[in-house]
């Protein structure tokens, strides 16, 4: 099983023609309302792309509606708190270019208890992993929770805080990182050469597995000295909200079934050219039959080792 401690957030998603800038006023010729959030995005990727999955979260009453299209995809929601506290959520301009901007306000996923997170642990399955993002609050608490349980952790710390320097980051198995984080987390500049950001956080993190997503490059994978690069399918992006999150639910979706990381490579990029190619957060996550079918008519991915 995999146990995802994730944000569950309504989308409140605009359609602009540019992001809105300092001052302006910008009338939007689209918008609509979605599941969202990092970890509701996650489970429902992994779900369908055919992973076991229980999420872990919060979601105020008013918007159990929310939980319908993760249980319908086979994520398991029964440790799911409804609470009177107001909701998390976000609001979202997507522009022209397909670039997004966002404001994230925490809600309910910043209200576990310490005595919340025990319980949750405890009942966990052996041999199993918890996938985490940074959309929901306790993270060190957790981590430490997670592996002295011997659950393994698969972390993708975004957003990426100041604190999360600080948390105990060699006890995950899996870090899952795009550009911006690796640079932010080794204190190196965001334009640093891609193996200059690796060997950095080979340095730090000798045992951890780095995913480093690089969007229209491609990804890195890292673990003991040995490195795979794939390139990216190159498709025309309508949307790029939920992109990340569709590439780390097939990545562990693989891993879950036993692929090897090429597969497991191969599967989550297809997966992420077909979302950015829909507009929309949870709706643009696709289907497994529709990945699988990508993946004779895409371009095969170029792999390289180091």
């Amino acid at each position: 099983m995999i146990y995802n401690y994730g944000s569950i957030n309504i989308d409140y998603v605009y359609r602009v023609p540019h992001l809105v800038r300092p001052g302006e006023t910008l009338s939007s010729t689209g918008f609509r309302q979605v599941l969202g959030g990092k970890g509701a995005n996650q489970s429902l990727a992994l779900a369908r792309a055919g992973g076991q999955v229980a999420h872990w979260g919060r979601l105020g009453q008013a918007d159990r509606w929310a939980l319908e299209p993760l249980t319908k995809a086979g994520v398991d929601t029964a440790h799911v708190e409804l609470t009177a506290d107001a909701s998390g959520h976000a609001l979202i301009q997507v522009d022209d270019d397909a670039e997004n901007a966002i404001i994230l306000y925490p809600g309910a996923n910043h209200g576990f208890s310490d005595k919340h997170l025990e319980a949750l642990i405890g009942a966990a399955d052996d041999d199993s992993w918890l996938l985490m993002q940074n959309e929901c609050n306790a993270a060190e608490r957790i981590i430490r929770l997670a592996s002295e349980r011997g659950l393994a952790i698969a972390f993708n710390p975004a957003p990426l805080g100041p604190e999360v320097a600080a948390l105990p980051l060699s006890l995950c198995r899996i870090l899952f990182l795009n550009r911006g984080e690796a640079a932010a987390l080794v204190e190196l500049d965001e334009e640093s050469e891609v193996d200059t950001l690796l060997n950095a956080l080979a340095e730090r993190l000798p045992e951890v597995e780095i995913v480093l997503t690089l969007g229209r490059d491609g990804v890195c994978h890292q673990l003991a000295g040995e490195r795979i690069r794939a390139s990216a399918h190159q498709v025309e992006a309508v949307d790029t909200t939920a992109a990340g999150d569709t590439f780390i639910g097939y990545f562990m979706a693989a891993r879950q079934r036993g692929d090897d990381v090429e597969q497991a490579l191969r599967l989550a990029s297809a997966a992420s050219a077909l979302c950015v190619q829909q507009s929309g957060a949870a709706p643009s996550i696709p289907l497994a039959a529709a990945v699988e079918s990508a993946l004779d008519s895409l371009v095969p991915l170029r792999i390289e080792r180091a």
